[in-house]
């Protein structure tokens, strides 16, 4: 989770443009092969697919394996070496991070490559003007740790006639997915998921789903978002409910945001290897960074790209 006070000290305030990608340009440098594995995240999956692209136009005989099929089973491939890249849609557990230790003897590097607002979609054509994270609770959980009411349908979150009557029909990402755990621990306060969820491999899975279900609702990546749902404005109580929008994540004020992460295997004071090392340099340049602009996602600020290529 990005936190207010987090996003004060290392964002740039200055919004003028929503969308600008003020980061230093990447600088090509030579003699830049070999393979690249990254295995981890769906969420990520498509920026990868894009960054490796355009860095392959950069480097021809660099070549890429990309697999994203869960957050969590990036640690046990970087663990067990069979890739060098493992993307995440939310930080390591501490589980993850000791089982890395024990193995290496130091921890994994994080570097956050994107910042994602952690949408819940509705169906396109669904009236609901917005959800408080209690609802969001009562709707999802069966814990009710926020001590919201069960929720069961739309008429138990305002809306009225024949949309009243709707039971509330629910998407969500399976027990693999860093969504999945993020939304668990943010939305649902660590609290456990109702078994009526119906539970997708994919990001574009949920969508799909919801997109097809006039009563849908469930959660995913900004970046996924298509014609066919809508996302909804979240908040702390009905007054306050704010768009899953970039200025909404930079300032705290949208309940979901997130940074989207790529964990590497660095020994301390010793360089990652070139490819991967110029790989990262570049989804941290501005080119990499108008990558995620397109692909849906909010691009990072110069000051993160540039804590975090100190990492390199």
């Amino acid at each position: 989770m990005i936190k207010k006070s987090l996003l004060v000290s290392t964002c740039v305030l200055g919004l003028s443009s929503v969308f600008a990608v003020d980061v230093e340009e990447y600088n090509k440098v030579s003699g830049v092969s070999g393979s690249v594995t990254s295995i981890g995240s769906d969420t990520l999956n498509n920026l990868m697919a894009l960054w490796s692209e355009s860095f392959q136009a950069l480097y021809p005989n660099v070549k890429f394996e990309i697999e994203g099929k869960g957050s969590s089973t990036a640690p046990p491939a970087l663990i067990e070496g069979t890739s060098q890249l493992g993307p995440m849609s939310r930080a390591m557990k501490d589980s993850e991070i000791d089982a890395f230790e024990k193995a290496y003897g130091y921890k994994p590097t994080p570097i956050r490559v994107a910042i994602d607002a952690l949408a819940v979609f509705a169906h396109k054509d669904n009236p609901i003007k917005g959800l408080t994270m209690e609802q969001v609770d009562g709707i999802f959980s069966s814990t009710l740790k926020s001590g919201s009411e069960d929720i069961k349908t739309w008429g138990a979150v305002g809306l009225e006639g024949e949309w009243g009557i709707k039971p509330i029909s629910l998407y969500g990402r399976n027990s693999a997915s860093g969504t999945y755990g993020f939304f668990k621990k943010v939305s649902l306060l660590k609290g456990d998921f109702k078994k009526t969820v119906k539970e997708q491999p994919g990001s574009s899975a949920v969508i799909q789903g919801i997109a097809s279900d006039i009563s849908g609702l469930g959660y995913s990546g900004i970046g996924y978002i298509t014609s066919g749902v809508r996302a909804l404005p979240l908040g702390e109580s009905e007054d306050e409910l704010h768009e899953p929008s970039f200025e909404n994540c930079l300032n705290g004020n949208y309940p979901l945001a997130r940074f989207l992460y790529v964990y590497i295997n660095k020994k301390p004071s010793e360089p990652v290897d070139a490819a991967t090392a110029e790989f990262l340099k570049f989804v941290l340049s501005k080119e990499g960074q108008e990558i995620v602009a397109k692909d849906g996602y909010f691009p990072l600020t110069d000051a993160v790209c540039k804590e975090d290529k100190a990492k390199l």
